[in-house]
């Protein structure tokens, strides 16, 4: 059994649909089960008709159309005749959409965002299931809300392993092609929740984890796991092997190839991942297991843009104990942000932050009460691992730092 995952930029118009399919022919797809992400950058199309939803209603219907538009283009081009059922069945999961809207009276925003932002899953899977058994890659469409279950944790589910387990055990035939969605679960009252973002490479590690799956392949638009974001950096290199510790402290850090929950599954079972190149199938690729280390050993380079960093220091100029420490850590928690650097002396402590739930000035008003606060807002962090002289001296070049912290191996570096 293998799990095979399809992001959204290797099907994000009808070429990439009719890819997918070579590399599935090149590769085989018999006992595989694929997973795919929304097309394109539907994602972030959904969440502008959120965003209008509660704040603009008036471009409501005009952001779903521009939505709704998008994948009938792509219809057009997959299938010649209009009457094919997929045409029916992607009318419907819209006009599910639109009932949403029209009969929902929750005023949670993270609530809603999960309700909605999955049609994007939803339809890609429709379409391209639709195709695959068109053109005779017969296909069974598995809707992964019926598999996959979470607590209501929303935007950012946690898997209930045992219930999952049980789902995908006995109700799924892993002997035949199975197209399903990334990034989707469910809680117990059947409401849609998701599992953060990226988190298509997720589920297929909890699929690969619950069927005992000899493999798991990332199908990406990369050759494989590279030392540097190529947009980002000059010269990256592929990296042939990684183990799984190296991988998720790479994740850890921000490494954008691979999701950060994604790997623990895989460890805990030794289940191969391989990140590979939809475009060229036949690659080598990256393979992530239990072996020692990364090849070749090179300085690994990765940037997340957009963080704040928050700088506390005590009105009195008192120390800042495990009393203060203990305080902002629950403010954190509280405002939900994602902490990635925190460095602290005798009477100041930082921290740099994602403010992924837009909770930053509240967070900055609770703070403002105990600690004096110096606030930088879009920062970059860079994250060094296997650093050397020469590679913090090029990433510093022509940058203000704002904070530098070292540590055996990885080095990390805040800048304006």
């Amino acid at each position: 059994m293998r799990i095979f995952k399809f992001g959204g930029a290797s099907v994000k118009d009808a070429n990439g649909i009719k890819n997918l399919a070579k590399v599935l022919e090149t590769t085989g797809y018999d006992n595989t089960l694929v997973v795919v992400s929304a097309m394109g950058k539907t994602t972030n199309r959904m969440e502008l008709v959120i965003k209008n939803y509660f704040e603009n209603k008036h471009e409501l219907q005009s952001s779903i159309h521009e939505v709704v538009k998008y994948h009938d283009d792509i219809l057009v081009d997959l299938f010649d005749n209009k009457r094919h059922q997929v045409f029916s069945d992607v009318k419907t999961l819209f006009d599910e959409l639109n009932t949403f809207f029209k009969s929902n009276k929750s005023p949670d925003y993270n609530y809603v965002y999960d309700q909605v932002i999955g049609y994007g899953e939803l339809i890609s899977t429709t379409i391209i299931s639709h195709y695959l058994n068109e053109i005779g890659l017969k296909n069974n469409w598995v809707d992964v809300r019926e598999f996959i279950k979470t607590d209501n944790y929303y935007r950012r589910a946690n898997v209930d392993w045992e219930k999952t387990q049980e789902n995908i055990s006995s109700q799924l035939n892993a002997r035949i092609l199975n197209i399903t969605q990334g990034f989707l679960g469910s809680d117990a009252n059947n409401f849609t929740t998701t599992l953060g973002r990226e988190g298509s490479d997720y589920t297929a590690a909890i699929f690969a984890y619950c069927l005992n799956a000899d493999s798991v392949t990332i199908w990406k638009d990369v050759p494989g796991v590279l030392n540097a974001d190529p947009r980002y950096f000059e010269n990256a290199q592929l990296l042939h092997q990684i183990s799984y510790r190296e991988a998720i402290e790479l994740a850890f850090y921000g490494a954008s190839v691979i999701h950060p929950k994604t790997l623990q599954p895989l460890q805990r079972k030794e289940i191969p991942l391989y990140v590979k190149s939809f475009l060229n199938p036949e690659g080598s690729g990256t393979c992530v297991s239990k072996e020692k280390g990364i090849n070749p050993t090179v300085p690994c380079f990765i940037v997340k843009k957009n963080q704040t960093l928050i700088s506390l220091s005590s009105l009195d100029f008192s120390y800042i104990m495990e009393e203060n420490i203990s305080e902002i850590f629950s403010l954190l928690h509280l405002y939900k942000m994602k902490v990635d650097v925190i460095q602290n002396s005798a009477i100041s402590f930082s921290v740099c932050i994602e403010n992924l739930f837009d909770n930053l000035d509240k967070l900055l008003q609770h703070l403002k009460a105990k600690f004096k606060v110096v606030c930088h807002n879009n920062v970059s962090l860079y994250t060094i691992r296997h650093y050397n002289d020469d590679a913090i001296n090029d990433l510093e070049k022509d940058k203000v730092v704002l904070l530098k912290q070292l540590a055996q191996g990885t080095v990390q570096v805040v800048t304006k």
